[in-house]
């Protein structure tokens, strides 16, 4: 199996749910939801490839890093490199029911395992989509993180506590999906959550609580505030607000104000290595990857998740070679040109 195949593959097996442009930028599937492309205009999802382009790479060879440092920790997991695969759910919706939902994350799951990483799982309005994580990270071992929609606060302990029971390494709340109509239409109301609220969810669980969705600095401030273990700095993939910046436009802001007291993620565009190490230098711990995900294991399941995986890996290491970069836990800023 090569790359090229896996994208082949899923194309004809998404039936233009996604194109798989050889560019993924949200242009031409702006407004596709469901779907795989960005709310409204697809402004979201286009200013967080934009976003992200516009910080360019001090390309530095005059030094001695020859072999550098990928492996990190984070959330008490240890990773081949910062990257972890993205929850995403709701494959019969979203996805042209390409695969089962069972399928595909066990796909996700299995593929970023083997690459040497993990990936998060998700949630939605059939309890399957949240038992499917559970199974799938059950099978690798505790190798992935289960994400819980912004539900009423016991619902939310409750399943944290199910994903702590599974050998989950932590869990979270993707607090970006509380105005998703599906779930309310379903009969599970979601909704914000207060400082109180989070800080309650805190106190019933017993391991590592992750808050998905912050693009401001005061939303960060207030999860900090809460005892919340790590953020994901997250427009949702363009498919919750219009109109949003970016995520690397805020990333550098949210990262000065609280990375020093909490683990700080980010996902949004990251589509190479070298992205991977910008999202580093401006002040990430590590990164989640969504939709190169997603396709990759609609076209080739666990081995096209852990294909894409490993060719990210191999050009983070060349971009940290040609940037003078020892270590992902200690990049600098002055990578950025």
């Amino acid at each position: 199996m090569d790359l090229q195949t896996v994208r082949k593959t899923a194309r004809e097996k998404l039936g233009g749910v996604c194109r798989v442009c050889p560019v993924c930028n949200g242009v031409v599937c702006a407004g596709e939801v469901p779907g795989m492309g960005g709310l409204g205009t697809g402004a979201s999802f286009k200013n967080n490839i934009q976003a992200l382009a516009e910080f360019k790479l001090n390309l530095r060879t005059v030094h001695q890093v020859s072999q550098p440092k990928l492996s990190c920790t984070l959330l008490g997991m240890e990773l081949a490199a910062p990257i972890i695969g993205a929850a995403v759910a709701g494959v019969g919706l979203n996805m042209n029911a390409a695969l089962s939902e069972e399928a595909y994350t066990a796909a996700v799951v299995a593929g970023c395992h083997h690459a040497g990483t993990a990936c998060m799982t998700g949630d939605g309005p059939k309890p399957e989509f949240f038992a499917a994580g559970l199974a799938a990270i059950k099978a690798e071992k505790g190798y992935g993180i289960p994400i819980i929609k912004p539900r009423e606060t016991e619902r939310v302990i409750e399943l944290a506590q199910q994903a702590a029971a599974a050998g989950a390494p932590a869990f979270g709340m993707d607090i970006d999906a509380a105005a998703l109509v599906n779930m309310t239409n379903a009969g599970q109301p979601v909704g914000p959550k207060t400082q109180a609220e989070l800080a309650e969810i805190k106190k019933h669980t017993s391991i590592p609580f992750i808050v998905k969705g912050i693009m401001t600095v005061d939303d960060a401030e207030a999860c900090c505030a809460a005892g919340v273990d790590a953020i994901v700095v997250s427009n949702h993939g363009g498919r919750a607000l219009d109109h949003t910046p970016g995520t690397a436009e805020v990333l550098p802001y949210i990262a000065e104000a609280v990375r020093e007291r909490m683990t700080v993620l980010v996902d949004g565009g990251i589509r190479s290595g070298a992205d991977v190490l910008k999202m580093l230098a401006l002040g990430a711990h590590g990164v989640l990857l969504g939709r190169p995900l997603a396709i990759s294991a609609i076209g080739g399941q666990a081995e096209g998740v852990q294909l894409v995986l490993n060719k990210m890996i191999g050009e983070l290491r060349a971009a940290m070679i040609l940037t003078g970069t020892a270590d992902v836990a200690a990049v600098s800023e002055d990578v950025i040109w």
